[in-house]
């Protein structure tokens, strides 16, 4: 099948610079979002047709198989898809999504698409209880004759609780044909894509409908706050799958999940907790309050304590991470590895059950096993101009407020004195110290405020 969305609107109830389809749902723009769904569907042709903020668009969103075309001036939906119709293979039938409805299914699509085939129209619709400001399915007999807009509907028509939503699946060559006929003659002076109910109704070309799975699988955006809900719709219902798959979440209200989170058995995620990126947690992994947890692996029975910023980092089994830790990119502990409050470790891998229990920097290190790593201690890894590596050896203890100026090595079993500025490699197990020699002066007086 083609598959044609229509991204050009210009969403001015969104007040805001940024083209509509490119606001963020779950982390991610919400014309990504039916992109995605598209391409699960396989289609030979994928074509974006865009207009308001444009260059935006194009910049941001990419791939080699997208197909953009632009709708300018913005005439209505009819319009919008001429635009695409030099683009389409007239021997597949044609799905028509909308870049501001972004939680559409692919089950509900494929539902459609079958429903529809390669002859008939199809058309997405649902029930709502309140149909304001929706196009209302006209039925007669129980077949669909007619779509009638808001603007242009009587009375008894804008009765009806049967809404379109936008979503098709037409034969490409009567799509074609169909929208050379469209004309504007209505209320808003645009060429509506509905339209063309009337002349499949004409023709004799049958029409036929599917509903999704859910109601809110066609809620579309036209201001943030409409998007705020749809974000916490999008956040509880992988809440909901979450629980479905055995995970413990103190409060399901509370959890963000802005991109792929995968978890074990006996995972447990207390509530404030983002998880952005690619996110595993492996079995028995407990995730303390309030932590952000980006594109990060984390260990069989691992605990994350609260208030943790957790990004690019692979932590091994039982580790003990926080409260109030920070891990970077290419951070790597092993098993057992403890890292405590107000400690950041970037670059580094640290290996079994060595600690930095509180207020320490290591970046840019390779850490052995058994290693601890005392209050205050950092390793200096920049010299302003270049990045340089600190290695410290098995069972090695540094002590609190030591200086590691890289590159400089610690070797096995060495112990660094308290208050050391190591700038010179440390033998192995000996005591390595640097400090200025203590001096006392007795007869010493504090300055004294000046009178005025």
């Amino acid at each position: 099948m083609n598959i044609v969305i229509l991204a050009a609107g210009m969403g001015k109830r969104m007040h805001s610079s940024l083209p509509k389809v490119l606001h963020l749902l779950a982390g991610k723009s919400m014309l990504e979002h039916v992109i995605a769904t598209a391409r699960a569907l396989m289609p030979e042709k994928l074509v974006i047709v865009y207009g308001h903020g444009g260059e935006q668009v194009l910049r941001q969103i990419t791939g080699p198989d997208l197909i953009f075309v632009k709708q300018e001036p913005q005439m209505g939906t009819g319009h919008a898809v001429m635009q695409a119709v030099p683009e389409l293979d007239e021997s597949v039938p044609t799905l028509i999504l909308y870049g501001d409805v972004p939680l559409i299914g692919i089950e509900s699509l494929r539902r459609l698409v079958s429903v529809a085939g390669n002859e008939r129209l199809g058309i997405l619709t649902v029930e709502m209880p309140d149909p304001t400001g929706y196009g209302r399915i006209i039925r007669v007999d129980g077949r669909i004759r007619r779509i009638v807009e808001q603007k242009d509907g009587r009375e008894e028509e804008l009765a009806v609780k049967e809404i379109n939503t936008g979503m098709m699946v037409v034969p490409t060559a009567l799509l074609k044909r169909w929208l050379s006929s469209l004309t504007n003659d209505n209320v808003q002076g645009e060429y509506y894509l509905t339209d063309i109910v009337s002349r499949a109704v004409s023709e004799n070309i049958d029409i036929v409908s599917s509903q999704p799975d859910d109601i809110s699988e066609t809620m579309g955006v036209n201001s943030k706050k409409q998007l705020a809900k749809l974000e916490r719709v999008y956040q509880k219902n992988i809440a909901s799958r979450l629980l479905d798959d055995g995970v413990s979440l103190a409060d399901p209200d509370r959890i963000d999940v802005r991109g792929s989170l995968q978890c074990g058995r006996d995972v447990f995620i207390d509530v404030n907790c983002v998880f952005e990126g690619e996110v595993t947690l492996a079995d028995g992994v407990t995730v303390g309050p309030n932590c952000v947890v980006r594109n990060c692996l984390i260990g069989e029975n691992a605990e994350i304590r609260p208030f943790c910023h957790l990004d690019g980092a692979k932590i091994g089994p039982g580790s003990l991470i926080g409260p109030y830790a920070r891990l970077r990119p290419g951070a790597e502990l092993g098993e057992e590895v403890h890292i405590g409050n107000f400690v950041e470790v970037k670059n580094s891998h640290i290996a079994a059950q060595s600690k930095a229990n509180h207020l320490a920097y290591v970046g840019d290190s390779t850490v052995g096993s058994r290693v601890n790593i005392g209050a205050g201690a950092i390793t200096c890894n920049y010299d302003g101009a270049n990045k340089h590596r600190t290695v410290i050896g098995d069972d090695a203890f540094i002590g609190t407020n030591c200086e590691l100026v890289a590159p400089v090595r610690v070797g096995s079993g060495a112990t660094i004195g308290a208050g050391t500025t190591l700038t010179k490699d440390a033998p192995a197990g000996s005591l390595t110290v640097s400090r200025v020699r203590q001096t006392t002066i007795n007869d010493w007086k504090r300055p004294v405020k000046s009178k005025k």
